[in-house]
């Protein structure tokens, strides 16, 4: 597995500061040079509700940004790495069977791009084929 890259907080900051739909183009980008998606773990992975109840699988490009959004009801969940061909092969199907939704870069003061595995897988493949 690849060494996640070295975050700098200048860049940190001025990403959590765009809007969703930059955070969802930043998010394919580093995930496809990466090869890695992160998300919270404590004797298992974070879920998220939306209003209707449907559960959701928050995931981040980078550790750092995962463990931002820890504090509040996450406070004791820690940032745990998924290797992308494991998400793509494993989790995407799984994922779908039980009807989870993710959250793309969600941020403690903002909204996320909330999607199916299966959309998500597709966007990643298609910035997979540039590599």
């Amino acid at each position: 597995m690849p060494k996640t890259w070295n975050l700098n907080g200048k860049e940190f900051q001025n990403v959590m500061h765009l809007h969703p739909e930059q955070r969802y183009e930043y998010f394919i980008h580093k995930v496809a040079d990466w090869q890695e998606i992160w998300s919270l773990w404590k004797d298992g992975w974070a879920l998220m509700r939306d209003n209707d109840q449907q559960e959701i699988v928050p995931i981040w490009p980078h550790s750092l940004y995962a463990d931002a959004y820890a504090v509040g009801e996450w406070t004791g969940y820690s940032p745990k790495n998924v290797p992308l061909e494991v998400w793509l092969e494993r989790w995407t199907p799984g994922l779908e069977r039980d009807h989870r939704l993710v959250a793309v870069f969600p941020v403690t003061d903002g909204k996320a791009t909330t999607l199916t595995a299966t959309q998500l897988k597709s966007d990643l493949e298609t910035e997979l084929e540039k590599y």
